[in-house]
């Protein structure tokens, strides 16, 4: 299963950089192929200053070996060896009409010291956190989302929205970081579903990507904005950096497991901005945006 899930992931890089960098016309992404000291490696590929794209980073990673003590409590496990791949992408366009997008497909073994798999599952999902809020583009990404989960199970769309409502919430502002998507993490086999179908679910989402997220890129790429919309952008994409660092368990993950730094904060926006007590006018896009972010809203 890691072999053919890691050709997987190496496959959707290859199909998602380049369609982006069709939808940038600009900008091309520079890759760097890097090694991990206790096992394993990875391929980032960023894309930086482009047309549509100020920052984006589209990466894998394939890294083993022992897990780490903090890791170990974390998972209530001794000493055992781990595995894990995934493909994490994070875009920043620069056009506030266009929203920041994440997305992870990712894959994790266990072993003992006999090198016995005692634990094995999937994680990952894909969320959308826009600025300024045009209704079609939420419905378009939730539908694209409902449409890849729908055909492994009818209730799993709804589960994993909520869990990604759910999980995405800021707790110390009271907010949602963006309007969601999916979230799913230790899918396993049980009596409903084997590993191998999970794979089939979540290749099936990791598919659907370029499909929920490039048609508003495309929508909204080219609408004008003011130097008050950017500050706004600013203003929120500092609510994500703080999600990152205060809540993110991939993050964790990362810093956790000695993980390459340049990697892992790869998703942090260039251009942030924290401003005391801000409020948006009454009444204005960006109020209207804040109230979904405060109670979460069915999409589709």
């Amino acid at each position: 299963m890691k072999e053919k899930f890691y050709r997987y992931i190496q496959e959707l890089q290859d199909k998602i950089t380049s369609r982006l960098e069709e939808v940038d016309g600009k900008a091309k992404f520079q890759e760097d192929i890097w090694k991990r000291e206790e096992g394993g490696g990875g391929r980032t590929r960023i894309i930086e200053n482009g047309a549509v794209f100020e920052k984006g980073g589209v990466n894998i990673s394939a890294v083993y070996g022992p897990l780490a003590p903090a890791m170990q409590q974390y998972f209530k496990v001794g000493d055992v060896d781990f595995f894990a791949c995934g493909l994490s992408l994070v875009l920043h366009p620069k056009n506030p009409m266009v929203p920041t997008v994440h997305a992870n497909w990712r894959y994790f073994e266990m072993y003992d010291k006999d090198g016995t798999v005692i634990d094995q599952w999937f994680g990952g999902g894909q969320d959308l956190t826009p600025y300024y809020l045009f209704e079609e583009d939420a419905k378009h990404f939730h539908q694209v989302s409902k449409n890849a989960c729908t055909p492994h199970g009818f209730s799993l769309y709804t589960e994993y929205k909520q869990k990604c409502d759910e999980y995405f919430w800021n707790s110390h502002r009271d907010e949602a970081r963006g309007i969601g998507g999916l979230f799913f993490d230790y899918l396993k086999s049980d009596s409903h579903m084997k590993i191998e179908d999970w794979y089939e679910f979540i290749t099936d989402v990791g598919n659907s990507f370029l499909k929920a997220y490039v048609p508003i890129v495309e929508r909204r790429k080219n609408l004008s904005y003011t130097e008050e919309n950017r500050r706004w952008q600013e203003i929120r994409r500092g609510r994500y950096v703080e999600f990152n660092l205060v809540h993110d368990k991939g993050t964790l993950f990362g810093l956790k497991t000695n993980g390459r730094i340049e990697s892992i904060l790869m998703s942090l926006p260039p251009h942030v901005q924290w401003v005391y007590d801000h409020h948006p006018e009454p009444g204005s896009e960006e109020e209207k945006l804040l109230k979904v972010l405060k109670n979460p809203v069915s999409w589709v």
